[in-house]
């Protein structure tokens, strides 16, 4: 059976509708105590939450559905996705949740559910959840908010667990960090800070509203202004929940996740640390990865596997290949020898490292990194309707198809988490590019859509 309310990344909506309306949260709550409970008495849950103004409630209903079920919800209060990922399994929590919506603007809440294994769930376990949430809510069951009370300390030990992975020191170097005001707003400027970098920072004055506005991982302009007027050494762009990490080098280039996937396998393969199948260092990336990151890995000798969208995925396909390093353009990278998920703040700590044992800055790290052009489309849709049974929109993809040949790759597909369809098109000539996205973007507008909402070439 399909899931109905968890997508690629947990649950995911408009605050205070369906599925995050009072009723449905209640019931996440109590069907995560009600399974979690069949391994012991009063089972521990951490959760954790991000700046946004529906987090308290949401917790709040979450938490009330774990104590009805005779679960002990413990809270963490602000901290990142990839924080409550670490604290779950190393910890006695039997599970963690975290109420965010990553980079999704404040209307959007969600909630992620991590096992104490610290690996999201996988596709069955959400299908058993959903079950018994339908059977509550149909059983009639009625919401109460948990009082809850911040356990000091906890964000204390994930940012000790953050330093301890990092073998130097940055005194002299200065980094600007953009934390979207969202769930790093204190961790990501004392972790850097800790550590001996001078810090400066942007959009780090959350007001419930303004996560992710104009900021963070998915706007990195106004980073890319400060880092150089600064004289700073790197930028980090994160996202709301910080699991993910644009970098920023200090004349201003925008350094994303294929360009750390990059970094790092050179690295971690010269030093014979970067397993893979069949004897050949391997990365994992999506089908969103630039080919021409591909290319320059083959000429290290790294194989490049490619997964679909979701960080879940590129984790799973890790996990079947013995890799270690794995993640996704848009930022979300895997360094599984640290974590059990994306990390943005672990990721800038990783590429930090390699800039300090080569003497070499981020320009130069990624400069072999020759980009085919690509270009992004993002088109909000009524409803998620099969491309295949849209003539307009069959007929536009075949036809890129048909002139790109091996030159070039299409990639159509819906959102995980929104009502979006999403449009890639890459190849070696840019207006062909550019031409062929505008149409597979025209026909599913006129045929579905309701609005553009961005656009992007690479």
């Amino acid at each position: 059976m399909a899931r109905q309310l968890f997508g690629t990344d947990g649950i995911r909506g408009v605050a205070g509708q369906y599925p995050l309306d009072r009723k449905t949260v209640y019931a996440t709550g109590a069907a995560l105590g009600k399974l979690a409970s069949r391994l012991g008495p009063a089972p521990e849950v951490i959760v954790g939450i991000d700046t946004r103004e529906s987090g308290p409630w949401i917790a709040g209903h979450v938490a009330g559905g774990l104590v009805q079920a005779g679960a002990r919800p413990r809270f963490a209060g602000l901290i990142t996705t990839p924080g409550i990922a670490y604290l779950t399994r190393m910890n006695s929590f039997v599970a963690g949740v975290v109420i965010s919506a990553s980079h999704n603007p404040y209307q959007d809440n969600g909630i992620k559910i991590f096992g104490h294994s610290g690996y999201k769930l996988p596709d069955e376990r959400e299908a058993d959840l959903e079950s018994e949430i339908f059977a509550l809510i149909q059983g009639g069951i009625e919401p109460v908010e948990a009082p809850l009370t911040e356990d000091q300390g906890l964000d204390e030990r994930y940012l000790e667990f953050l330093c301890s992975t990092f073998p130097h020191r940055l005194e002299g170097l200065k980094i600007v960090v953009d934390c979207a005001n969202g769930a790093a707003t204190r961790l990501g400027p004392a972790l850097f800070a800790r550590l001996g970098a001078r810090v400066e920072t942007v959009d780090c004055a959350p007001d419930g509203r303004n996560i992710n506005l104009n900021c963070g991982a998915l706007h990195v302009d106004r980073l890319r202004e400060a880092v150089p007027a600064l004289g700073a050494d790197l930028g980090v762009a994160l996202d709301g929940d910080a699991d993910r990490a644009i970098l920023v080098s200090r004349t201003g280039n925008v350094v994303d996740g294929d360009g750390v996937l990059l970094i790092a396998a050179r690295h971690l393969a010269a030093k014979g640390e970067l397993p893979g199948s069949h004897g050949k260092p391997t990365v994992v990336a999506t089908v969103m990865s630039n080919l021409g990151l591909e290319r320059a890995l083959g000429r290290h000798g790294i194989a490049m596997l490619r997964t679909a969208v979701g960080d879940k995925y590129v984790l799973e396909e890790m996990l079947r290949q013995g890799a270690v390093l794995g993640g996704e353009q848009s930022g979300h990278v895997i360094f599984h020898k640290y974590a059990t998920t994306g990390d943005g703040l672990l990721t800038t700590l990783r590429v930090l490292e390699v800039m300090l044992e080569t003497g070499t800055g981020l320009d130069e790290l990624t400069e072999d990194l020759e980009r085919f052009p690509q270009r992004l489309v993002n088109i909000n849709v009524r409803a998620k309707r099969p491309f295949e049974e849209i003539p307009e929109v069959r007929e536009a993809m075949r036809a890129a198809g048909q002139a790109f040949g091996e030159s070039g790759r299409i990639l159509v597909r819906f959102s995980g988490t929104e009502l979006l369809a999403r449009v890639m098109v890459e190849g070696t000539d840019p207006r062909m590019v550019d031409l062929h996205a505008e149409r597979i973007a025209a026909a599913i507008e006129g045929a579905i859509g309701t609005a553009r909402q961005s656009s992007a070439t690479h």
